[in-house]
């Protein structure tokens, strides 16, 4: 299900029978037609299970299911909305950031040192992010959420891309993901150029990044 742009804070997404939108809690901005809009106990797709793993791994955002037939109009806190679309791919990213996805897209929780080992796992304590993220599957669109505009950066073998932790949004492909570091004696005596930890993205894909450094 493709969610239209209607402007840098606002998408669309038409509601057909048979088929549904998850999104975030309380992001409805207008609708028209018949449209229905139920909390999701379960925090979004997999069961009861996957409800338990998101919890314990603070994976758990606030969603309401949307059914029926129609449009809605989503945004939330004014922030910047960015549509990515999934060929059968996965996307990696922080619950919170989640304005709204496809229903039909597998949710999971993916623990972070899977794509970076030891060094995915400090990644995850230095930044905030926790040890676990956000993984959606399949064929449709995702909505996410973002202090400014968002860019796409290609990541290719050979060519790692270097980000601020805070900037990170989300990533998809063959990624490999660490926290790597260029502290030097000057940063310890705080005469450094505050840029002391980036994330270290390789592999194959791409990775989203925000015009801010502010985490949401």
């Amino acid at each position: 299900m493709p969610f239209t742009k209607i402007n840098n804070k606002m998408i669309e997404a038409k509601v057909f029978p048979g088929q549904r939108v998850l999104s975030q809690r309380g992001s409805m901005l207008a609708y028209s037609g018949e449209v229905s809009f139920t909390p999701n106990v379960m925090g979004g797709q997999g069961g009861v299970m996957s409800m338990i793993g998101r919890r314990i791994a603070n994976e758990d955002t606030p969603l309401m299911t949307v059914e029926g037939q129609g449009s809605v109009l989503f945004g939330h806190g004014g922030l910047n909305v960015h549509v990515i679309d999934l060929a059968g791919d996965s996307l990696y990213v922080e619950a919170d950031r989640l304005l709204a996805f496809d229903g039909s897209l597998q949710q999971s929780t993916m623990f972070m040192g899977s794509q970076g080992g030891v060094m995915g796992m400090v990644r995850g304590q230095v930044t905030g992010q926790g040890l676990f993220t956000t993984q959606l599957t399949g064929q449709g669109s995702v909505a996410v959420m973002a202090h400014g505009g968002v860019i796409e950066l290609p990541i290719a073998p050979g060519q790692p891309v270097h980000v601020d932790p805070q900037a990170y949004v989300a990533h998809r492909g063959q990624v490999t993901n660490k926290l790597s570091s260029a502290l030097g004696w000057r940063d310890m005596i705080g005469r450094g150029s505050g840029e002391a930890f980036q994330l270290e993205l390789s592999g194959h894909g791409t990775v989203y990044v925000q015009a801010s450094e502010v985490k949401l």
